[in-house]
C-alpha cells in the first residue's frame, strides 16, 4: 500500500530527505534554551506581575495572530477584516515564527485539498504523531515543499507579501527587538525576553502543532468520518477554539470552528465581537440545517453500523429486535431525508425568485423543520438507546447461560 512505502518510519535513511537546517534548529534549540534559562530565571529572579501580565498578552497576541489570522482570516477567508485587524494579526502571526503568511496559508489549503493522504498531504496524520506534530518541518519534505498557485489571492495581496518578503526581519523585531523594549518599559529586559519570548516561543508551537497531530487522533467524530480530523472540548481549550476540528474539515469557510453556542472558541468570539464595531464583516456562517444536516447522517451512519454489528454477533438470538430498531431508524431516516429535501426546494425558490414575501415564507419555514430537525435527532436517540438495551440484555442472557 502507498501509505507503508511512504511512512517515514519505512524510509531508507539515505533516501530521507535533506535536513531543514533553518526550522530543525528553531524547533530543537528552543525547547532545550527554555528548559535551561526559564527555571534558572525564576529561582535567581523575582518575576514581577507586569512581566507575567506581558507574556500572557503576548501570548495571546500569538495565538490569535495564528487562528484568527494565518488560519481563518487568510487561509479559508472565511471573514474580511479592516487593515488595523490584518496588520495587529500578521504581527502577532509574525511573532509565533512559524513561517509567512503566504507559506503557511498555502500548505493548510493543500493539507484540506488532500487530508490524511501520505505523500501530498504536508502533515499526514496518517504518518505518526511525530511527523505530524512536528517530524514534517525538520526534513524538505516533498509535500511540504512551497507551491503558491493555490494562493493566487495571497500573492497579490500587498500585506501579505510585504510580511513575506522581509519575514526575517520582521521576526527579529517581533521576538527580540519588541520584548526587549517592552521589558525596557516595565524594568525587567531578561525577564521578558527569557519568559514573553522564549517561553512563550515554545508554547505557542507546541500548542499550535497539537491540532496537525492530536486534533486528528484523539476525540469525536460527530460531523464526518470520512477524515481522522476530530472535535476534542479540551485541545479547543489551550488552542483559542481550534479544537473543534471534525466540524472545521467539514466546513472549513465558516469563521467558527466551535459551532455550538457552549463551546470554548475564543477566536470565534473576537471575529464576532469585532464585527460589531465594523473592523470585520462578511463572516461566512454554513447554515444551521446543513450542520444538522451531517449530524443526522453520521448518527443514522453509526446507528447502521451497531445494528449489522448485532446481526453478526448475536444472530437469530435477537434477530426480531434488530429488525424492529432497524425498521425505526429507517423510519426516521426517510423522515429526516423528506426534510432535507423540502429545506433544500425552499432554499433553491428563494434563490430563484428573491422576493421579499417568499424570503418570509422561507424564513417561517425553517424554523419549523429546525423544530421537525431536532424531534428526528431527539428519536434518533431513543432508538439508539433501544438497540443499546437490547445488545445488553442479549449479552446478560448469554453470560448467565
Amino acid at each position: 500500500m502507498t501509505d507503508t512505502v511512504s511512512s517515514p518510519e519505512n524510509t531508507p535513511q539515505a533516501q530521507r530527505p535533506p535536513i531543514n537546517w533553518p526550522g530543525a534548529l528553531v524547533l530543537l534549540l528552543t525547547p532545550i534554551a527554555a528548559l535551561i534559562l526559564v527555571p534558572t530565571y525564576l529561582w535567581t529572579h523575582h518575576v514581577g506581575m507586569a512581566t507575567w501580565i506581558v507574556f500572557a498578552l503576548f501570548l495571546a497576541w500569538n495565538g490569535l495572530g495564528i487562528t484568527a489570522g494565518y488560519h481563518r482570516l487568510w487561509a479559508h477567508r472565511t471573514y474580511e477584516a479592516t487593515w488595523i485587524v490584518r496588520f495587529f494579526l500578521m504581527i502577532g502571526g509574525t511573532m509565533a515564527i512559524q513561517n509567512s503568511v503566504l507559506f503557511w496559508a498555502s500548505g493548510h489549503r493543500t493539507h484540506h485539498q488532500h487530508v490524511d493522504h501520505v505523500d501530498r498531504d504536508p502533515y499526514s496524520a496518517k504518518r505518526g504523531f511525530w511527523y505530524s506534530h512536528i517530524g514534517w518541518m525538520l526534513r524538505n519534505y516533498p509535500s511540504g515543499e512551497a507551491n503558491y498557485k493555490n494562493a493566487p489571492d495571497l500573492l497579490n495581496d500587498r500585506m501579505v507579501m510585504f510580511q513575506h518578503n522581509y519575514y526575517i526581519p520582521l521576526v527579529l523585531i517581533t521576538n527580540i527587538a519588541l520584548p526587549a523594549l517592552v521589558g525596557w518599559a516595565i524594568g525587567d529586559v531578561w525577564g521578558v525576553l527569557i519568559l514573553g519570548g522564549l517561553l512563550r516561543l515554545v508554547i505557542s508551537h507546541h500548542v499550535t502543532f497539537f491540532i496537525n497531530s492530536l486534533a486528528h487522533m484523539f476525540g469525536s467524530q460527530p460531523y464526518t468520518d470520512e477524515n481522522t480530523a476530530r472535535d476534542n472540548p479540551w485541545l479547543a481549550f489551550v488552542t483559542w477554539g481550534e479544537g473543534y476540528h471534525n466540524f472545521h474539515h467539514i466546513f472549513q469557510y465558516d469563521y467558527r470552528n466551535g459551532v455550538k453556542w457552549w463551546q470554548f472558541d475564543p477566536t470565534k468570539w473576537l471575529i464576532l465581537g469585532l464585527s460589531k464595531f465594523k473592523l470585520t464583516y462578511n463572516l461566512k456562517r454554513i447554515p444551521t440545517l446543513t450542520i444538522l444536516h451531517a449530524e443526522v447522517a453520521m448518527k443514522f451512519k453509526r446507528a447502521e453500523a451497531n445494528i449489522s454489528t448485532a446481526v453478526s454477533s448475536y444472530g437469530h438470538d435477537m434477530q426480531h429486535d434488530i429488525e424492529s430498531v432497524r425498521h425505526h431508524f429507517k423510519h426516521e431516516y426517510e423522515a429526516f431525508s423528506h426534510t432535507i429535501h423540502e429545506w433544500t426546494k425552499l432554499k433553491e425558490q428563494a434563490f430563484l425568485l428573491k422576493k421579499a414575501e417568499v424570503s418570509q415564507k422561507i424564513h417561517d419555514v425553517d424554523m419549523r423543520l429546525k423544530a421537525d430537525l431536532h424531534l428526528i435527532e431527539q428519536r434518533f436517540h431513543e432508538h439508539a438507546e433501544r438497540l443499546e438495551s437490547a445488545l445488553r440484555g442479549i449479552r446478560f442472557v448469554k453470560s448467565a447461560g
